[in-house]
């Protein structure tokens, strides 16, 4: 018989059902103002990801920077499956592959920021868009999470299936990047 038994494929560490991918990864340029200049970062982040972007609006008002609830101040892209994976390692590389242990949540999720678009392999600056940072957030889960998310017959999930930061720092490390420690605590 060939088959392994769960107890072995436990031990081995080869359950499938905990291991943890990337279910989508979120890239976010907020400019905190309607009009040209959100223009410039729509079309930047469609020639960096090669997707459609979708306009983020302002929840509240802030009258002393003149926004109001309704108005669109950010743009974002949403990335699933390989293409996550491999545009993941692309924007690492802006941060010289590295991820601080702080930018870890406790339920295993990821999020940095990249300074300028110019710092990420193969884009060049263009001086029509000008300059921009963005946000970016990974969000992880393991098979089955869609359990607890589904409209029917929603169920809550173990602490197994629940991504640990531990999981997510060997994700990461199996993809080549580098999660330091923070040098500067806070005081």
């Amino acid at each position: 018989m060939t088959e392994k038994t769960d107890k072995q494929n436990k031990q081995e560490g080869k359950n499938p059902m905990e291991k943890p991918f990337i279910e989508k990864l979120t890239i976010n340029i907020s400019v905190g103002e309607a009009g040209e200049k959100l223009d410039h970062a729509k079309a930047l982040l469609e020639r960096i990801t090669g997707k459609k972007t979708i306009l983020t609006k302002a929840k509240r008002r802030i009258p002393s920077f003149g926004i109001r609830p309704g108005l669109p101040i950010g743009v974002k892209v949403t990335i699933r499956g390989k293409e996550a994976e491999e545009m993941l390692k692309k924007l690492v590389k802006a941060n010289k592959n590295k991820i601080k242990k702080s930018s870890i949540s406790k339920d295993g999720q990821v999020s940095f920021g990249i300074k300028e678009y110019i710092d990420i392999p193969g884009v060049k600056y263009d001086p029509d868009i000008g300059m921009f940072g963005m946000d970016v957030v990974i969000t992880m889960a393991k098979p089955g999470y869609r359990v607890a998310r589904r409209k029917i017959a929603r169920s809550r999930i173990g602490k197994r299936q629940r991504v640990k930061p531990e999981e997510t720092v060997a994700f990461l490390q199996s993809l080549g990047v580098d999660v330091a420690e923070d040098t500067a605590k806070a005081k």
